[in-house]
């Protein structure tokens, strides 16, 4: 059984190890050179926030004390006004749980390492797929020394949101896709460390919301933050000099200004980056060709889940997998059927984290009511739990974490209107002459 992958991206590289386990032969193909001897796309690195879905598939292969050596854990938010002191908000109620802030690029070098080495696993670059035929798994690549065609039992499309093998399936009439563009981009600033420490705390999220726009910053292992802006799509033409940067900045977000000397040059020179969440319908062909992770349900970032749920993806395949036999066709199947609607729900949560992040987290309401949410967390243990736990720091699949909270609100809901209902009948009894 010959198996190929395309992509070597994060997804593609784990897809390779669970599969090695298998005893299959597997080949991957990247259209990139290989990344652990180039340097990372100016701008374009925007780091993960690896949680308990990662960590679960890291796990099962026995890489996650290598692959998470150098991840720094996030305890909570930290919120930047623009003017006033800075507000920590827990993610747990525990205090103790944590999202773990990674480099994209480093957990992508230490899976495609993994990859590499895992037996029956080969992995070719600068092969950039130019043709599909789906039905028999015959693939053309175009490579710096010209065309070649080979081919594979099965062919997995990891290659991401703009998925070279979902356009090949497209140009075939086998799927459907739907791409709805945030009205949003993203450019990438830093803050260098100061005397070899970090420049903020290290073990949070930093957060400047700003009503209509927001700005993100995530910890290095080298003591840096890499910073993110979320602004609407135009906004960032209406900067073009430094000093209007400069001022804008000044103005806005008045403490990063002091901590990010490059910040005018990384302003006018890094990238402005795009957003959006991908459906595509069927995600397989034949019983022998499949999407998965980013190249059929990309989601915006906004939960820090995209990574998560790709790796989960993985998981949720080997599973299949072993259900099924080791029938492909019957896993591929099988495989949607179970993940469709898990990657529709968390699509529609990072969707509206975003709002969250962006409006929400610097309201005193906001604030007064993630109190009540951890105290009733440490009232009611496991009975009660957030969306952001059971999101995060659990494997619950995506659309049960939806149902549950649900539940919990017209519970909640329930249990206020009658104590209400109770205290407004001992009132009338009290105020009885």
């Amino acid at each position: 059984m010959k198996v190929a992958i395309v992509g070597a991206g994060l997804t593609g590289s784990l897809l390779a190890c669970f599969l090695a386990r298998r005893g299959l032969s597997v080949s991957v193909y990247e259209r990139r050179a290989d990344p652990r001897v180039g340097q990372v796309e100016r701008g374009r690195s925007i780091n993960l926030a690896i949680s308990e879905r990662g960590l679960d598939a890291l796990r099962r292969i026995g890489l996650v004390d290598q692959v998470m050596a150098d991840a720094l854990p996030m305890k909570g938010r930290m919120i930047h006004p623009v003017s006033g002191p800075l507000d920590f908000q827990p993610y747990a109620a525990s205090g103790d749980r944590a999202i773990n802030s990674i480099s994209r690029s480093a957990l992508n070098n230490a899976l495609l390492s993994a990859a590499s080495a895992a037996p029956g696993v080969s992995v070719v670059f600068e092969h950039r797929l130019v043709e599909l035929d789906s039905a028999s798994g015959r693939m053309v690549f175009a490579t710096p020394s010209g065309k070649v065609s080979v081919s594979a039992d099965v062919v997995l499309g990891a290659d991401g949101a703009g998925s070279a093998v979902r356009e090949q399936l497209l140009a075939e009439g086998i799927v459907a896709e739907d791409v709805d563009f945030l009205d949003y981009g993203y450019k990438e600033l830093s803050i260098p460390a100061v005397d070899g420490e970090f420049a903020l705390d290290p073990g949070a999220l930093h957060i400047w919301p700003r009503g209509t726009s927001m700005m993100i910053a995530l910890p290095n292992p080298d003591k840096s933050f890499t910073c993110t802006l979320f602004w609407p799509a135009g906004s960032f033409d209406a900067l073009t000099t430094g000093a209007e940067v400069s001022a804008y900045f000044a103005e806005h977000y008045p403490d990063l200004l002091p901590l990010a000397p490059d910040l005018v040059d990384d302003y006018l020179n890094n990238p402005v980056g795009v957003l959006g969440t991908v459906h595509t319908l069927p995600w397989q062909a034949h019983g022998r060709t499949a999407l998965l992770g980013d190249a059929a349900h990309a989601i915006v970032p906004f939960y820090g889940q995209g990574a998560n749920c790709a790796f989960e993806d993985v998981v949720e395949l080997d599973r299949c997998l072993d259900d099924t036999g080791g029938s492909w066709a019957r896993a591929l199947r099988l495989f949607e059927a179970r993940r469709r609607e898990n990657t529709e729900a968390i699509a529609e949560m990072a969707l509206a984290n975003f709002v969250e992040m962006r409006d929400k987290v610097a309201s005193p309401v906001f604030r007064l009511t993630k109190q009540i949410e951890h105290f009733l967390e440490r009232l009611l243990p496991g009975t009660y739990v957030s969306r952001y736990e059971l999101v995060s720091f659990s494997t619950t699949p995506y659309a049960e974490v939806q149902r549950r909270v649900r539940r919990q609100h017209q519970a909640l809901g329930a249990s206020v209107a009658a104590a209400a209902c109770v205290l407004a009948a001992a009132w009338r009894v009290w105020r009885r002459p």
